[in-house]
């Protein structure tokens, strides 16, 4: 079902899209952690659907956007690689949501239940269980060491 990705960028500070060509390392890795885990294209590929900078005129700067975005989807290809292959991140996350596995997590996942029945258990169980961290800045550190 996966056709091409619109590959571009924004400003944070906007808060829309601007259609810069991409450069950041960290975007274009966890979007190509979403590719491989979804199995890769099949049909398609990336698209600069972007554009270069206001200051950006001539043929040349043209040239060095594309290279810019097509090395950083490249390094951000390898990066995802490496972090799927040792699996750490992925063993995370399957402990992290591990509760979804089973039991009420289960069923919730499956729709089997909705907000009365889930109102109804809240209220039977009386003390819900702790959360655990979502230990976000180790994390960080983690994708940091890949790049």
């Amino acid at each position: 079902m996966l056709g091409s990705i619109d590959a571009n960028r924004g400003d944070l500070f906007l808060g829309w899209d601007t259609d810069q060509f991409p450069t950041d390392l960290y975007d274009t890795t966890f979007s190509l952690l979403t590719l491989l885990k979804a199995g890769g294209f099949r049909n398609g590929g990336l698209n600069f659907d972007a554009k270069v900078a206001r200051e950006s005129f001539e043929p040349i700067d043209l040239f060095h956007a594309h290279v810019g975005g097509m090395d950083a989807f490249a390094r951000g290809l390898k990066i995802a690689a490496a972090i799927r292959k040792d699996g750490v991140l992925e063993n995370f996350l399957r402990d992290r949501y591990s509760s979804w596995d089973s039991g009420i997590g289960a069923e919730i996942e499956t729709g089997k239940l909705g907000f009365s029945q889930l109102r109804e258990y809240v209220m039977q169980k009386g003390t819900l269980n702790q959360n655990s961290s979502g230990r976000v800045e180790m994390l960080e550190n983690l994708l940091n060491e890949y790049i």
